[in-house]
């Protein structure tokens, strides 16, 4: 896979673009990173990328052409704007002219889609991924034109688009076949399934007095297993219930979400 990251300050990406996991799937030629720096594709001699907003009102807005000229560079060709309406009904993506070809080009905006488990999955399936870092109070809306989807990792602001293109990369890097040493791993991850993942425990089997659940000490794999799924429906439950509307749940799920909501309902403050 390819990642590429349009920004004002690609100083900010190589130090966690270049550690643990996703340096080693780098190194090994599963992700391919490019850092593109929007400056270099102002047009003036002073390299002026934002200007003040028509209309009045306080900051800076980030100008269209040196971020639309960035990204044709990337993509080698000129880019028609997709239709105004397509793009107000948003959601993603946009542009089927790329997406059809495994590119997709995430401007990361507080006002995007929500970023999720799925989308990562979704996105793992291409080929390209472009992340368009927006600055100050964010970029001309007409650059919302020639993107494929816009992205939130959440409900608050941050200063720029770096962190959160940083977040949507690591989440989609670790899903691409060979990155991860187990491929078991993504499969047991939290919002996997639509559920939490249950707890987990290592060595010592004792620690200041606290046990390791002697079921997972057992060799009974199915019976390990059991205990696992149950765990994670009551963490879900307990913690993020709203989750449960869109899990995936078998007969036995719902069986076992029953009972512990009895024993929920039994307790005047359930334990987390």
């Amino acid at each position: 896979m390819r990642l590429t990251f349009l920004s004002l300050f690609p100083e900010m990406f190589p130090g966690p673009l270049g550690a643990s996991i996703l340096g080693k799937a780098c190194e090994r030629g599963l992700i391919r990173v490019d850092l593109v720096d929007i400056r270099d594709f102002a047009r003036d001699r002073h390299r002026v990328t934002d200007d003040v907003p028509f209309g009045g009102g306080p900051g800076m807005v980030m100008k269209p052409e040196p971020i639309v000229a960035a990204l044709e560079a990337v993509l080698g060709r000129t880019l028609d704007p997709a239709p105004a309406e397509v793009v107000e009904a948003g959601r993603g993506p946009y542009r089927r002219d790329l997406a059809d070809e495994g590119v997709r080009v995430l401007l990361l905006t507080p006002q995007g889609r929500p970023f999720s488990q799925a989308m990562a999955e979704e996105l793992a399936a291409c080929r390209h991924l472009v992340l368009v870092c927006g600055h100050y109070e964010g970029v001309d809306e007409r650059v919302r034109l020639f993107v494929t989807d816009e992205v939130s990792i959440g409900d608050y602001v941050l200063t720029g688009g770096e962190i959160p293109a940083l977040v949507v990369a690591d989440a989609v890097a670790r899903l691409v076949p060979g990155v991860l040493g187990d491929p078991r791993s993504p499969r047991t991850d939290s919002f996997a399934d639509g559920l939490l993942e249950g707890p987990q425990y290592t060595r010592p089997r004792s620690f200041r007095g606290l046990e390791v659940p002697p079921v997972l000490l057992s060799g009974d794999h199915a019976a390990i297993e059991s205990w696992r799924r149950t765990q994670a429906l009551r963490r879900t439950l307990l913690r993020r219930p709203d989750l449960l509307a869109r899990a995936r749940l078998t007969e036995a799920d719902v069986a076992v979400l029953r009972d512990l909501r009895r024993q929920v309902a039994g307790r005047a403050e359930p334990v987390l």
